[in-house]
C-alpha cells in the first residue's frame, strides 16, 4: 500500500495534544515534502530518516514522498517525529508488514545510523496517551521516565530496526519492567493541578526521600533567629527575604531549606517530573526530591518566568513545589522581578507570544538574600555608600514586589565566638520533624500549607483572640501595612501557633509575626 497512517505526540506547553502522521508516496520525481506546520528541527527529518533507513540496511524508495503532520494548525517542534515517518515511509513503500499500527504511538529521534536518541517531555506524553490503550514506542533511554505513569505499556527500543523487527513480529520488544521504577512518596494530596496531566493511576513507589546527602542545618553556626525564621518558612510553606553583610551565611541558610521541607507526595513529585521532562532536565535518580533551583542575577525575564519563541518552563517552573533562590536580590533587573508577581499570587505563570501560548505550573517557595547596602558593610566604618546610593539600591525593589514577602529577617555577622564553637546546632533531622507536624495539621484542617489560604479561609482558620487582634490593629497604623500584608501577618501567625501546637492565635504569635514584617533598617 502507498499509504502509511501513524500516531505520535507534539507538546504544547505542559500538554502533549495527538499528532497523525501520515506517509503517502507516489509516481513521480524523487521528492520529500513535510507539511503540517513543521519547524525546522521537524524539517531536518528528511536528512536523518533517508540516512537512517539506508543503514539499517532498508532501500528509501525514491518516489513523490509526502508526509503530512495533522493537525495543520499545530506547530510541530524537535527531532520527536523522526521514528514515525521513517516506519511510515517503509511501511508505504512494503518493507515492513504491520497491520496493528493502531495499537501503537511512536515518538523517537533518529540517529544517522538508526539508533534511537532520547527526546524531551516523554513523561508528559504518555500521561496524555495514558487513557488511549495504545502501547508507547520510546527510545530506552526514556523509558524510566515514562513509566512512572502507571497505565503507560513502554515499549523500550534502542534502534529503528529493533522496532521493525516488533512490528514485522520477528523479534517482539517485551513492555518495559516498571518494578522498582519509582519511590513510594507518602500518599497524593489530588492529582493534576496547575495544569499538570497527572493520570489518577500516577504509578506507586517503594521509599521516601532519605534526605541524606541534603546540607545540614546544624553545620550553620549562630543565627538563631534566621534559623527560626526558616523553619516558619519551611513549615507554612512562606517566602523568605534575609538582609546581611556578605559571609554572614545567607546562602547557605537557603541552601538547608530544601532538607527541612516535608516529603513530596506522589502527586507533587509527578508534577514537578512532568516540568523537568517537558524542559529535557529530568534525571529518574533525583525523582521526589525538591527542586532547589538558584538562578544567576544576569537572569532574563524569560529566562527566570519561561519563554521563547516556542514557550518552554523557565527557572520558576523548574522550582515547582520546591525552592527558588534569588541571591545578590537588587542585582536582578527590576523588570525581572517585578514579572515575579503575578506566579507569587497564583502559582502559574501564562506565557503568550504573537503565534503561541503556554501556561506552566510554578508553584515554587521563595527565598531571596541581599546586602543592606551595594558594599554590604552598612553601618560599620569601611562602608562609603552615600545615602543617594543605599537609597537607589534598594529602591530596586518595589513595594508591591515586597508586600508579597512573609518574612523578612536581618542576617547580622556572626560573632567570633559562635564561629570558634564546635558545631553542636540543632540537626535538620529534628527541625525537620517539627515541620512536618505543623504541615501535618495545616492539610487536617484546610488542606492546603498556610501561606496558600485564600481571604474566606483566613477569616475561618486564622482569627487571633482579644489581645491578638488589638496587636494587629496597632500595627496597622504605626506601620502603614496594606491589606495583603494585614493577611500575610494572619498566615504567619497561623504557621508560629501550628508549631507551638496552639490551636487559638494568641498575642505572641501576632507579635512574632509582626516582627517579620516590619522591614529592613
Amino acid at each position: 500500500m502507498s499509504l502509511a497512517v501513524l500516531r505520535s505526540r507534539a507538546l504544547a506547553g505542559m500538554s502533549a495534544p495527538e499528532v497523525t502522521v501520515e506517509v503517502h508516496l507516489a509516481a513521480g520525481l524523487p521528492s520529500f515534502t513535510l507539511v503540517g506546520l513543521p519547524e525546522t528541527e521537524v524539517k531536518e527529518a528528511r536528512d536523518r530518516v533517508r540516512a537512517a533507513i539506508q543503514n539499517s540496511k532498508f532501500e528509501f524508495p525514491s518516489r513523490r514522498i509526502t508526509v503530512n503532520l495533522a493537525p495543520a494548525d499545530l506547530p510541530k517542534e524537535s527531532g520527536r517525529f523522526d521514528l514515525a515517518i521513517a516506519l511510515g515511509i517503509l511501511v508505504a513503500s512494503g518493507q515492513v508488514k504491520a497491520d496493528g499500527l493502531n495499537d501503537f504511538e511512536f515518538a523517537g529521534e533518529l540517529s544517522l545510523s538508526g539508533e534511537l536518541r532520547p527526546i524531551r517531555g516523554a513523561l508528559a506524553m504518555c500521561a496524555a496517551a495514558s487513557g488511549t490503550g495504545r502501547g508507547f514506542f520510546l527510545p530506552a533511554a526514556n523509558a524510566a521516565e515514562a513509566a512512572l505513569v502507571r497505565s503507560a505499556a513502554i515499549m523500550p527500543a534502542r534502534s529503528l530496526l529493533e522496532v521493525c523487527a516488533h512490528l514485522a513480529g520477528a523479534e517482539p520488544i517485551a513492555p518495559f519492567d516498571t518494578s522498582g521504577v519509582s519511590p513510594r512518596l507518602t500518599s497524593p494530596q489530588g492529582a493534576g493541578r496547575h495544569g499538570v496531566a497527572v493520570p489518577s493511576e500516577a504509578r506507586d513507589g517503594a521509599q521516601p526521600h532519605t534526605f541524606s546527602d541534603a546540607p545540614d542545618l546544624a553545620d550553620v553556626k549562630g543565627q538563631t533567629p534566621a534559623k527560626r525564621a526558616l523553619e516558619l518558612a519551611a513549615a507554612g510553606g512562606h517566602s523568605l527575604l534575609m538582609s546581611g553583610p556578605p559571609g554572614t551565611g545567607k546562602s547557605m541558610l537557603a541552601q538547608r531549606l530544601p532538607g527541612i521541607l516535608p516529603p513530596m507526595t506522589e502527586a507533587e513529585a509527578l508534577e514537578s517530573a512532568a516540568v523537568l521532562s517537558v524542559a529535557g532536565r529530568f534525571d529518574t535518580e533525583q525523582f521526589g526530591r525538591r527542586p532547589y533551583v538558584a538562578p544567576h542575577h544576569s537572569a532574563s525575564a524569560p529566562a527566570l518566568v519561561g519563554g521563547g519563541a516556542v514557550p518552554k518552563p523557565g527557572e520558576i517552573s523548574l522550582a515547582h513545589n520546591g525552592v527558588l533562590f534569588l541571591d545578590e536580590l537588587p542585582e536582578f533587573s527590576r523588570g525581572v522581578l517585578e514579572s515575579l508577581r503575578e506566579p507569587l499570587e497564583t502559582g502559574h505563570i501564562r506565557v503568550a507570544r504573537a503565534a503561541r501560548r503556554a501556561e506552566f505550573p510554578a508553584r515554587f517557595q521563595l527565598v531571596a538574600a541581599m546586602n543592606p547596602c551595594p558594599c554590604g558593610y552598612l553601618g560599620e566604618a569601611r562602608c562609603r555608600c552615600t545615602p543617594d546610593q543605599i537609597a537607589r539600591y534598594r529602591t530596586k525593589l518595589s513595594g508591591p514586589f515586597l508586600d508579597r514577602i512573609d518574612l523578612m529577617i536581618e542576617v547580622p555577622t556572626v560573632p567570633e565566638a559562635d564561629l570558634a564553637a564546635r558545631g553542636n546546632g540543632e540537626p535538620s533531622a529534628s527541625v525537620r520533624e517539627r515541620v512536618v507536624g505543623a504541615r501535618e495539621a495545616q492539610l487536617a484542617r484546610q488542606g492546603k500549607p498556610n501561606a496558600l489560604l485564600a481571604p474566606d479561609e483566613i477569616d475561618r482558620h486564622c482569627l487571633p483572640d482579644d489581645a491578638g487582634a488589638q496587636l494587629l490593629k496597632q500595627a496597622m497604623a504605626r506601620l502603614d501595612l496594606s491589606a495583603r500584608a494585614y493577611h500575610r501577618i494572619l498566615k504567619v501567625a497561623r504557621t508560629i501557633a501550628d508549631l507551638a501546637g496552639s490551636q487559638p492565635i494568641g498575642g505572641p504569635h501576632i507579635a512574632e509575626a509582626i516582627h517579620y514584617r516590619r522591614g529592613f533598617q
